[in-house]
């Protein structure tokens, strides 16, 4: 069968034979298309492996820490749990005055927390007022005393002076009479009878002053030595409000932080603040020097033979989970202590000292400290055998 030939038409023709017709793409031409296709490809690829490769790379300092810690044997560490505190440390107690009974002091001012101070700044000051009424009254009291003792020792001198003079006088009067019995052979019997009368009687009276002179000299002594006493106490109580009133205000025993103390205050547990009241002797107040650091735990007694002195120390606090500290076992308590659940259980204090410091670590901190017991394993394996071979 023969196909017909195709028929050309004018349109075709004229479309033909335009100059702005395109001819059909050919292979060769999509070639260049395909090239820069595979160009942005590998761009993005090596762009994106360049990424992958810094973000590797910028976590494997922290990967590799995780894998040298966790890769070994965790028979060998021992999980304990404790709280971090300074080494040297200062409690800050509400002071005790002395001489009066007060149930509460109000607090004026006080350092806030995390405050760094010096030695000798002030760190809380209370109301004052009662003491400062204190020492006004007391020391008008006291000049008061003070005047009546010296009137009082006045009084005296002129009474003094004055039986002095009395006394003196009788004395005079009692030697007249004795040189007028001398002349009883020469005078009448009636004048040596009154000359023996006057006699006895400037006796009596020279007897009578001798002995009252003592009497008052005694009594007076005694009024002015009361009068001393009450001086003497109302001085004393001037300066216990005086040093009272110098206890108002706490300066900071050591360079440190402030940390303040979770206490029970207006029915609620809480930190102090100014308009607060404390009573005395309460610690509402630590100065705490964190340049070292150390961790206490609490190890029950199963645990405990585990734990030697020397023993090194992995630690992490819950506050701060990337932060890895080191350290070794300081302290062991030989006294046991009460468990929280149970008194048959002992628990035993354990002190692991920090080595270095950090910004961030601070008092009152949780922590988790696992304690390396490979020391305590081959140290007994080694007794084991000795025993073994004995």
């Amino acid at each position: 069968m023969s196909t017909a030939p195709a028929e050309v038409t004018p349109e075709s023709e004229s479309l033909q034979g335009q100059p702005g017709s395109q001819p059909e793409s050919t292979p060769d031409d999509q070639h260049p298309k395909r090239w820069r296709v595979w160009v942005i490809a590998a761009v993005l690829l090596f762009t994106l492996g360049l990424v992958l490769t810094l973000v590797f790379r910028s976590q494997t300092p922290l990967s590799t820490k995780q894998v040298s810690v966790t890769s070994q044997n965790p028979e060998n560490f021992l999980r304990l749990k404790g709280t971090t505190e300074a080494v040297l440390a200062r409690a800050i107690l509400a002071p005790l005055l002395a001489g009066q009974q007060i149930g509460t002091l109000t607090i004026i001012h006080i350092a806030q927390a995390g405050t760094k101070v010096k030695q000798g700044d002030l760190l809380v000051e209370f109301d004052r007022q009662a003491q400062m009424r204190d020492i006004i009254d007391k020391q008008a009291e006291y000049q008061k005393l003070v005047d009546q003792v010296a009137g009082e020792q006045a009084k005296e001198s002129a009474a003094r002076a004055k039986d002095e003079t009395e006394l003196k006088t009788a004395e005079d009067n009692l030697r007249k009479t004795e040189l007028e019995i001398q002349k009883a052979e020469i005078v009448s019997r009636i004048d040596a009878e009154k000359n023996q009368e006057n006699l006895d009687e400037a006796k009596a009276t020279y007897d009578q002053l001798r002995e009252t002179f003592d009497l008052k000299r005694k009594a007076a002594q005694a009024a002015i030595r009361i009068l001393e006493i009450q001086r003497d106490r109302t001085q004393q109580t001037m300066e216990h409000a005086k040093a009272n009133s110098d206890k108002m205000q706490i300066r900071s025993p050591l360079d440190g932080v402030v940390v303040l103390n979770t206490i029970w205050k207006q029915g609620t547990m809480g930190e102090v603040q100014e308009g607060d009241q404390v009573r005395a002797g309460v610690p509402f107040m630590q100065v705490v020097n964190p340049a070292t650091m150390q961790v206490r735990v609490h190890a029950n007694q199963q645990d405990f033979p585990s734990l030697q002195v020397g023993q090194m120390a992995t630690m992490r606090l819950d506050a701060y989970p990337e932060m890895v500290l080191q350290g070794k076992v300081d302290q062991i308590s030989p006294i046991g202590e009460n468990g929280d659940f149970s008194s048959k259980l002992r628990t035993f204090v354990v002190i692991v000292a920090i080595e270095g410091n950090d910004p961030k670590l601070m008092p009152d901190l949780s922590a988790a400290v696992d304690v390396d017991t490979t020391k305590h394993s081959a140290q007994s394996s080694m007794v084991g055998t000795v025993g073994g071979s004995l």
